[in-house]
């Protein structure tokens, strides 16, 4: 994965208002001098058009060869981005940065292979005319009357490090086309077969300079922002652009990103989804990726929101994010038509309260912003079944008529047909049931009959009342069918959400995670879904669901881009789009985990914006959980990492005190044991001293290889049916040099059963335990030692006369390396290493040890060895030990 830290590189622009200004020779001098002066300067494309000064300039420079490409039989070069890349120059020429690559191309667009360049750390100097900014595009066929097909984002031009303009006047440019017969290189960068006129190119330059100056004064402002004395900043403008499935609608979005750039503000670009019927086709569907994905080039965020009221949506979204301006287009309706229905825009006026409204001419051409789309292309089968049920209704209606029943039963049966009608097929149907069942009731139950003549003036009312009841009631209706299809649409995705955030957060494990992620996933979507994670310096799948995903060198280049430049690549988009599936990069909190790959099974589904929301938002769920268990085996990892080294650091404190202490004792009465000059209680005194200290380095040395088997996992329980009392025999004769004066009492009554055990380290249990009590206890105070049996199985007792443990350190002391501060011995204190192997052996045993407070103040050590099973007969044993004891 490429080190988020890694330097960037510069991008220089040479700008200019129309081609033949000069651009690609300025730049072509420039950089022979930088190459002049010792930079790595790498001429990766450039378009001479067969001018011979520009040609000359190339001559002795390192050239890139251009990569060649079939397109319909014919033969294209382009600029050959992978070998730049591995190249690795200090500076990259690359002309005509708003051209548009064959197709084939790793991206649709050069000024991708110029990013990607960028953040590989080269600097790279290219060219751009001012019509090629994207906002500016709709003002420059407004003005200039130039069509451009070929424009960059405008954070391209905004943030390069540095914009050089090359100007030459109107005039001056029209001689030298004229003269230079330049007129082939004209028509192609500017897609129009005549030279501009002189109007045109006045307009141009004019725009060109103002571009140029406006990022000159932003940079004037930074630098007085930077130097200023106060901390305080001006309030940051929020701007709302509304976006629809229109063509046009592309125009509010440019306006909506230059409003932004002038007023150096945060702007979003938001959709209202309205709930079926009013379903976008295919091409609309198309049509509003397409905006949405514009507004995104130009710097929004995309924001996509469902609801009825279009406008209710818009403007209660915009009171509750601190929106301060609302950029919105402006309805095509006549004057007679917008008297009856007001406009998208006249409604968010009307609401917006102190937010200021900005209306563009031409966003509401699209029938989905006045009409739905649905509406429009209503399906004569839902008017036939409406004409049915008024006909069943119109049948019960007469036979009501024909019992003697009054007029309100006869008129609430049209009502409930209509109920019914809006219930089922919506409100159009809806409408037209009401006018169509008031003229039904007054063709067959009022006089004069079969005529839509009322001579009685009541009827009149009642037929006023009866349509009015029926258009309220069929517009409630399919108003709340309208709404209820909207709640289960949202209630829909808000289920998915929770159930994928509900499989993730109680799974754990990496290749769980991403089982649980690709059924739901699966479920979801629908196609093949694959699931890639980093190893080494490429990607491999986990758990693939599906056959055809990555299985050519082109599939794992789209994962590769994806997961090293984390941005979304391959199919649908303008990155590697020959790919067969979409590749979504897992971004975590601080790196990135994974790849999301999806197949879909038709191309439709990749221009449903709200699908892309969904499963942008799953992916992130995704990286999240991926990242949260990486985190967690990290920090256990730690942990462990840690603990050893907190047992490192104390091992080598015991080292360096406990095994210096015995081994200088030793060596000093050796030497003094050398001279010949001392008496023999003193040599005797030397030698015992000498014994003492040795016994104590083996023990000490016996604790720590016994500590090791025990970490390593090497100690081994060989169980054996033993009496304790032998054990405990063993052990006291081990000690007996440490017991020195403690008179040790035993009480080991006569019935205590024979105990499954390992002798050897049960022994070594004891001898750590009356040693530890020998250290703490007062010269000449006795040692209790007993045993009995409980129902845990064969309790034993080690209890001194001591100072006694404090309470809170009775759990601790059998921790490695703990040694207690408030109790002190007179034999100095232990390497913490004795109690932490009682525990060890008493726990491989299947029993367990604990430190209580002793009758006569000091602390009592208590063990419990459980006795399972069933014991071999006495004689059995007995005979068992004299076999032993003859070998």
């Amino acid at each position: 994965m490429k080190d988020a830290g890694a330097k960037r590189g510069r991008l220089k622009i040479f700008f200019g208002y129309a081609a033949g200004v000069g651009k690609t020779y300025a730049m072509l001098d420039a950089a022979r001098l930088a190459a002049a002066n010792g930079r790595d300067v790498l001429i990766g494309c450039v378009d001479s058009h067969g001018h011979p000064e520009t040609e000359a300039l190339l001559r002795g420079q390192s050239l890139l060869a251009l990569k060649k490409t079939d397109y319909h039989g014919a033969q294209l070069f382009e600029f050959d981005l992978n070998s730049a890349l591995e190249r690795k120059p200090g500076l990259v020429v690359v002309d005509r940065l708003a051209h548009t690559n064959a197709a084939g191309c790793r991206h649709r667009k050069r000024w991708q292979d110029v990013a990607e360049l960028l953040q590989s750390g080269s600097d790279v100097w290219t060219t751009l005319n001012v019509q090629e900014i994207e906002s500016l595009r709709d003002v420059v066929a407004q003005l200039a009357g130039v069509v451009v097909r070929e424009t960059v984002p405008d954070n391209m031009f905004d943030e390069a490090t540095e914009v050089e303009l090359v100007d030459l006047t109107p005039d001056d440019l029209l001689r030298r086309l004229r003269g230079e017969g330049a007129l082939a290189a004209v028509s192609h960068e500017q897609s129009g077969p005549q030279v501009l006129p002189r109007g045109s190119l006045v307009v141009l330059r004019e725009m060109a300079m103002r571009r140029v100056a406006d990022r000159v004064g932003r940079e004037v402002q930074a630098v007085r922002l930077s130097d200023a004395r106060t901390t305080s900043r001006p309030t940051v403008e929020r701007l709302l652009v509304c976006v629809d499935a229109g063509l046009t609608s592309a125009e509010v979005i440019r306006t909506g990103a230059r409003i932004a750039s002038a007023l150096h503000g945060e702007w979003l670009a938001i959709h209202v989804e309205k709930p079926a019927p009013g379903r976008l086709d295919n091409r609309q569907q198309r049509e509003l990726a397409g905006n949405l994905k514009l507004a995104g080039q130009l710097g929004a965020e995309a924001v996509i929101l469902a609801g009825r009221d279009v406008a209710a949506e818009i403007v209660r979204y915009a009171h509750s994010h601190a929106i301060t301006k609302i950029v919105i287009g402006k309805s095509h309706r006549t004057s007679r038509y917008r008297f009856r229905h007001r406009s998208v825009a006249d409604r968010v006026i009307g609401m917006s309260g102190n937010i200021d409204v900005h209306v563009v001419y031409g966003a509401e051409a699209s029938p989905s912003s006045s009409f739905p789309a649905g509406a429009a292309r209503r399906n004569g089968r839902d008017y036939l079944l409406t004409a049915c049920s008024l006909v069943v209704a119109t049948l019960v209606a007469v036979a009501f008529d024909s019992l003697g029943l009054i007029d309100a039963n006869i008129i609430m049966t049209y009502l409930l047909g209509i109920v019914l009608v809006a219930t089922w097929w919506g409100r159009g149907p809806a409408i037209a049931a009401s006018i169509v069942s008031v003229l039904l009731y007054n063709f067959l139950f009022t006089t004069p009959y079969y005529t839509l003549v009322v001579d009685d003036p009541q009827y009149i009312f009642t037929l006023a009342v009866m349509l009015s009841i029926a258009l309220i009631v069929s517009t409630l209706t399919s108003r709340v069918r309208e709404q209820a299809r909207l709640a289960v649409e949202r209630e829909l995705r808000t289920e998915s959400l929770y159930r994928v955030s509900h499989a993730l957060a109680s799974t754990s494990g990496r290749l769980p995670l991403v089982g649980v992620a690709q059924e739901q996933l699966g479920k979801m979507f629908g196609g093949q879904v694959a699931v890639f994670v980093p190893e080494g310096d490429t990607l491999r799948p986990v758990l693939r669901r599906g056959h055809s995903l990555a299985e050519t060198p082109e599939e794992m280049d789209a994962a590769l881009w994806a997961f090293r430049h984390r941005q979304v690549a391959g199919r649908g988009t303008d990155i590697l789009p020959a790919s067969q599936a979409l590749y979504l990069p897992l971004n975590g909190l601080e790196s990135t985990v994974g790849v999301l790959a999806w197949q879909p099974e038709g191309d439709e589904h990749l221009v449903y914006p709200t699908q892309r929301q969904l499963l942008d938002a799953v992916s992130t769920q995704i990286a999240l959980a991926l990242e949260r268990d990486w985190l967690a085996q990290e920090t256990q990892r730690v942990l462990s990492e840690a603990d050893v080294e907190r047992s490192r650091s104390a091992l080598l404190s015991v080292v360096s005190h406990d095994l210096r202490t015995p081994l200088a004792a030793i060596a000093g009465s050796a030497s003094s044991l050398a001279e010949d000059t001392l008496d023999a209680e003193t040599r005797r005194e030397l030698a015992t001293t000498i014994y003492e200290e040795s016994d104590r380095l083996s023990r000490l040395v016996e604790n720590l290889l016994q500590l090791t088997r025990i970490e390593s996992g090497a100690m081994k329980v060989e169980k054996q049916w033993q009496p304790l009392e032998e054990v405990i025999g063993s052990a006291l004769r081990r000690v007996e040099t440490a017991l020195g004066a403690h008179e040790v009492r035993l009480d080991l009554p006569a019935g205590l059963p024979l105990v499954p055990m390992d002798g050897l380290l049960v022994e070594q249990l004891l001898v750590n335990l009356l040693d530890n009590a020998a250290k703490y206890s007062p010269d000449g105070s006795p040692i209790d030692l007993f045993a009995r049996l409980t129902p845990e199985g064969v309790e034993t007792t080690v209890a001194d006369c001591g100072p006694g443990l404090p309470e809170a350190e009775r759990e601790r002391v059998f921790e490695k390396f703990y040694r207690s501060s408030a109790v002190r011995s007179h034999r100095g204190r232990g390497a913490g290493m004795g109690l932490a192997i009682c525990r060890a052996i008493a726990s491989a045993h299947g029993g367990r040890i604990w430190a209580e407070a002793g009758d006569n103040g000091g602390t009592c050590f208590r063990f419990v060895l459980p006795v399972e099973g069933t014991p071999p007969l006495v004689d059995q044993w007995t005979e068992a030990q004299q076999v032993n004891g003859d070998a």
